[in-house]
């Protein structure tokens, strides 16, 4: 899951934020090219720290990935109460949130299901741990239960979920047919599939996450639409919000 774009990019200029000192034509040269060189190899490490960290959006590990699920549980926060605007939801639904990272949709869930079960999922062992600690109350009650697992392999038998979200994370899936194919096949049938994306694939300046985070893919909605089609969806509605680039997309099973 990404960070909002806005409070990322903070960061990620700060990676070049030393100035490079100028070097004299005078017998000192020698000595400025030295400090050149070190202001240099310094920025080329905040860059590189800057880089590792936001590889934390796609896969939060150690410190940086306990920061970066805070940071995602303050920065998705408007977009997850847009998402969630586009869809009813049932007081008694089992749901599984995919992607789960700090835990905080998890807990939007548990408010609208008060009589159902919410199941958090997540690749990352940092996320999973974050989102048991901010809903450790609901696994105690048995309404929630948080586990690792990889969206390409999901590890539930088929048609045992009302509802299936993945607020920023599609960005990330590994082959996007097969993902929603295996979504589509936890959720029971009339079941939705709720997708919430941050950048909706028409911003130039969305671009340089992908060259920054390894792995990272921005999709436009026609191409998650296509995918899902193929993974065997049938009614499909789009929304966006285009002051912000951001789309959601309803998939019915």
């Amino acid at each position: 899951m990404l960070i909002r774009l806005e409070v990322a990019d903070k960061y990620s200029r700060a990676a070049f934020s030393e100035p490079f000192p100028t070097v004299p034509e005078t017998a000192g040269r020698k000595a400025a090219q030295v400090r050149l060189k070190g202001t240099i190899n310094r920025n080329l490490k905040r860059r590189d720290n800057a880089m590792n960290f936001f590889e934390n959006t796609r896969k939060p590990q150690g410190f940086g990935g306990k920061l970066m699920t805070k940071m995602m549980n303050i920065g998705h926060a408007k977009l997850s109460q847009w998402g969630f605007s586009n869809i009813s939801v049932n007081p008694d639904a089992a749901v599984l949130d995919v992607g789960c990272g700090g835990g905080a949709n998890i807990v939007a869930w548990l408010g609208k299901c008060g009589n159902g079960h919410v199941t958090g999922m997540d690749y990352s062992e940092v996320s999973v741990a974050e989102s048991q600690k901010l809903n450790a109350a609901a696994i105690k009650q048995g309404k929630c239960c948080v586990v690792q697992g990889d969206v390409a392999a999901i590890p539930f038998p088929d048609a045992v979920f009302d509802y299936v979200s993945a607020f920023e994370t599609v960005y990330f899936w590994p082959g996007l047919e097969k993902c929603f194919f295996e979504v589509n096949r936890v959720l029971k049938n009339g079941g939705t599939f709720l997708i919430c994306n941050e950048s909706d694939g028409t911003n130039a300046a969305d671009e340089k996450w992908t060259k920054l985070i390894d792995g990272m893919k921005i999709y436009t909605s026609d191409q998650l639409i296509a995918a899902l089609k193929e993974a065997g969806f049938t009614e499909i509605k789009t929304y966006s919000n285009t002051k912000n680039h951001w789309i959601s997309i309803v998939a019915t099973k």
